[in-house]
């Protein structure tokens, strides 16, 4: 079937439950440096804006603004994560099977995520071999979310336009990623936040689960084909 429509995804919260290893590998650099550690509820409030700000959210309040100790423990975490980013995560329920089926009715399918760009491409081949035509996270030289430069650079390379494509995340930095890239979006119910909260922030069009996700985006029309 011919391509002509394009799904554009975050990643944590949304595809894939990646809350857990991001608790342990932030708790085990903080333990390293004598800070207090995080429960899942504290990580899940923390996460959306990258790891870096992860890391200026985890530290004590009295150390935030010291960036040589941010700067050190950003390190840190990243080199841990990448080698930690598997123990635990896994796709959410019937993820991988409507990812694939969305391939098979006509979405090329990216992901564009503010974790760091190893880590995204690392975690997609491993969960989803074959399946996303693109893969990009925070790195050098694009802005992170909610700018719109992951989702115009993933458009470029799976060949979308804004007239054709669709975003799908679980917060308020993908509600305003997808406002700034001109784009409609789909909010998930199944991630780091929750409906009351999503709707506070502007999200109009919610999925319940992957079926309903899916359901969703076979009935979008794209403007241009």
């Amino acid at each position: 079937m011919e391509t002509y429509r394009y799904a554009i995804f975050d990643c944590d919260g949304t595809i894939l439950n990646t809350l857990d290893d991001l608790r342990d590998s932030m708790n085990h650099v903080l333990e390293a440096h004598g800070f207090p550690t995080h429960s899942l509820d504290d990580i899940r409030k923390f996460v959306g804006n990258g790891i870096r700000k992860l890391c200026e959210r985890a530290v004590p309040a009295s150390e935030s603004s010291n960036d040589k100790l941010i700067d050190e423990i950003f390190a840190e975490m990243t080199a841990y994560y990448n080698a930690h980013c598997k123990i635990k995560t896994a796709p959410y329920p019937g993820m991988v099977e409507a990812v694939k089926r969305l391939n098979e009715n006509g979405f090329a399918c990216a992901i564009v995520s503010n974790k760091i760009d190893p880590a995204v491409k690392e975690l997609s081949a491993a969960y989803f071999p074959g399946v996303f035509a693109a893969s990009l996270g925070e790195k050098e030289g694009i802005r992170k979310k909610p700018c719109p430069d992951m989702v115009i650079e993933a458009m470029k390379e799976i060949g979308a336009s804004k007239e054709n494509s669709i975003y799908i995340g679980d917060s308020d930095v993908d509600i305003n990623t997808a406002k700034n890239s001109g784009i409609p979006c789909i909010s998930v119910l199944w991630g780091f936040r929750d409906k009351e909260f999503l709707i506070e922030h502007g999200a109009t069009k919610f999925a319940a689960d992957a079926d309903e996700m899916v359901e969703e985006l076979l009935d979008f029309k794209p403007l241009a084909r």
